[in-house]
Protein backbone atom coordinates (compact mmCIF):
# COMPACT_ATOMS: atom_id res chain seq x y z
CA UNK A 1 0.00 0.00 0.00
CA UNK A 2 1.00 3.61 -0.36
CA UNK A 3 2.09 5.37 2.83
CA UNK A 4 -0.59 8.05 2.50
CA UNK A 5 -3.34 5.40 2.33
CA UNK A 6 -2.66 4.13 5.87
CA UNK A 7 -4.89 5.58 8.58
CA UNK A 8 -5.00 5.09 12.34
CA UNK A 9 -7.88 2.91 13.55
CA UNK A 10 -8.40 1.08 10.26
CA UNK A 11 -7.81 -2.61 9.54
CA UNK A 12 -5.42 -4.04 6.95
CA UNK A 13 -4.72 -7.51 5.57
CA UNK A 14 -1.55 -8.98 4.16
CA UNK A 15 -3.62 -10.64 1.43
CA UNK A 16 -2.02 -14.04 2.04
CA UNK A 17 -3.86 -17.35 1.88
CA UNK A 18 -4.06 -20.14 4.43
CA UNK A 19 -2.05 -20.09 7.64
CA UNK A 20 -0.07 -16.95 6.78
CA UNK A 21 -3.17 -14.73 6.33
CA UNK A 22 -3.60 -11.97 8.89
CA UNK A 23 -5.41 -8.76 9.78
CA UNK A 24 -3.90 -5.93 11.81
CA UNK A 25 -5.42 -2.74 13.16
CA UNK A 26 -3.19 0.30 12.84
CA UNK A 27 -3.36 1.62 16.40
CA UNK A 28 -0.94 4.56 16.31
CA UNK A 29 1.60 6.37 14.17
CA UNK A 30 4.36 8.16 16.05
CA UNK A 31 7.91 9.39 15.56
CA UNK A 32 10.71 7.14 16.80
CA UNK A 33 12.78 9.38 19.11
CA UNK A 34 16.04 7.65 18.18
CA UNK A 35 15.75 7.62 14.39
CA UNK A 36 13.16 10.34 13.72
CA UNK A 37 11.28 7.95 11.43
CA UNK A 38 7.55 7.34 11.55
CA UNK A 39 6.76 4.22 13.55
CA UNK A 40 3.54 2.21 13.55
CA UNK A 41 1.99 0.41 16.53
CA UNK A 42 -0.50 -2.28 15.58
CA UNK A 43 -2.81 -4.89 17.10
CA UNK A 44 -3.34 -8.23 15.42
CA UNK A 45 -7.02 -9.08 15.22
CA UNK A 46 -7.38 -12.11 12.92
CA UNK A 47 -5.45 -14.99 11.42
CA UNK A 48 -1.77 -15.44 12.19
CA UNK A 49 -1.65 -11.94 13.74
CA UNK A 50 -4.46 -12.56 16.23
CA UNK A 51 -3.83 -11.52 19.85
CA UNK A 52 -0.42 -10.09 18.97
CA UNK A 53 0.85 -6.54 19.21
CA UNK A 54 3.88 -4.99 17.62
CA UNK A 55 5.53 -2.05 16.02
CA UNK A 56 7.54 -1.40 12.89
CA UNK A 57 8.41 1.43 10.55
CA UNK A 58 5.59 2.96 8.53
CA UNK A 59 7.31 1.76 5.33
CA UNK A 60 7.50 -1.82 6.66
CA UNK A 61 3.79 -1.82 7.57
CA UNK A 62 2.94 -0.46 4.11
CA UNK A 63 4.88 -3.34 2.50
CA UNK A 64 3.06 -5.89 4.70
CA UNK A 65 -0.44 -4.44 4.09
CA UNK A 66 -1.93 -5.38 0.73
CA UNK A 67 -5.31 -3.70 1.23
CA UNK A 68 -7.75 -2.26 3.76
CA UNK A 69 -10.42 -4.61 5.13
CA UNK A 70 -13.60 -4.32 7.21
CA UNK A 71 -15.49 -6.88 9.27
CA UNK A 72 -18.86 -7.58 7.64
CA UNK A 73 -20.95 -9.81 9.90
CA UNK A 74 -18.35 -12.54 10.65
CA UNK A 75 -16.18 -12.18 7.55
CA UNK A 76 -13.31 -9.84 6.66
CA UNK A 77 -13.97 -8.14 3.32
CA UNK A 78 -11.70 -6.00 1.20
CA UNK A 79 -12.79 -2.35 1.35
CA UNK A 80 -13.98 -1.23 -2.05
CA UNK A 81 -15.28 -4.67 -2.99
CA UNK A 82 -18.88 -5.19 -4.05
CA UNK A 83 -19.75 -6.82 -0.71
CA UNK A 84 -18.74 -3.72 1.25
CA UNK A 85 -20.63 -1.40 -1.12
CA UNK A 86 -23.81 -3.50 -0.85
CA UNK A 87 -23.63 -3.63 2.94
CA UNK A 88 -23.14 0.14 3.23
CA UNK A 89 -26.04 0.79 0.82
CA UNK A 90 -28.34 -1.44 2.88
CA UNK A 91 -27.44 0.41 6.09
CA UNK A 92 -28.44 3.83 4.61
Amino acid sequence: MKLDELKTGYFYSNGAYGRTWGVRQLADISIDPETGEKQVHFKGVAGTCRRKQGHCSLAEFARWARYQVALVENDWKRVGSDEIALTEAQED
